[in-house]
């Protein structure tokens, strides 16, 4: 990551996904099989295998301005130059201006960070792990599997917020607001309101559970 921030302003091959949002930290696997995204595949594993994956709203028929620099970690390549490829999130960024629209799109991007915080948020960080164990612990109960949180969940805040971030699903435009935000604070705190709706949620199914458990007994 120190890598891509040492350079304030740069132009980057940007890799539009529908409703998929890349988090630091996360990894992503693509199969490239388009034939442009393949030229710039190859081009930047010629390069330093960096790109920008941004979220691409299909109702408003346009990419979204922040994303996130994708590494390639490793790739394979397939019949037809067809391509797998694995990517690690790196630093965010904003989308300045459009340099290039083809064979693909290149941007003049600028990145950007959290700022500093002016509080200990290792109290707000302990209640977002603490509510992921509850939605866990209610989730393996509803569906009667065994299901943990892995062991590599961050405990640094930052970190943590975008581990949190990464894995809610089906909500792209929320994970969208939550990649473009620049307050670690902030999105805890919004993560906390939504894991706080998913337990009440989950809780609330599993009192039905078990009542209607109950009465089949009965």
């Amino acid at each position: 990551m120190a890598s891509s921030s040492s350079i304030a302003v740069r132009e980057l091959p940007l890799f539009p996904l529908p409703e998929v949002v890349l988090f630091p930290g996360r990894s992503l696997p693509l199969h490239i099989f388009e034939f442009r995204y393949r030229i710039m595949m190859n081009t930047i594993l010629e390069s330093d295998r960096r790109f920008g994956v941004l979220m691409w709203d299909p109702t408003q028929g346009q990419a979204a301005s922040v994303g996130c620099c994708a590494e390639i970690i490793k790739f394979e390549r397939l019949p037809d130059d067809r391509i797998m490829v694995l990517c690690l999130g790196q630093q965010r960024f904003r989308v300045l201006d459009y340099t290039r629209e083809k064979p693909y799109r290149v941007g003049l991007v600028e990145w950007i960070e959290d700022l500093p915080q002016p509080k200990d948020l290792r109290s707000l960080a302990g209640q977002v792990q603490e509510l992921l164990g509850d939605v866990v612990t209610l989730s393996a109960k509803l569906t009667e599997q065994d299901i943990t949180l892995p062991e590599d969940v961050p405990d640094l805040p930052t970190e943590l917020s975008y581990w949190v971030a990464s894995n809610f699903y089906g909500v792209a435009l929320e994970q969208q607001a939550l990649l473009e935000m620049q307050d670690t604070s902030a999105r805890l705190e919004r993560e906390v309101e939504i894991l706080t709706s998913t337990r009440n949620h989950l809780a609330a199914r599993t009192v039905l559970k078990d009542t209607f458990s109950e009465s089949d007994r009965n």
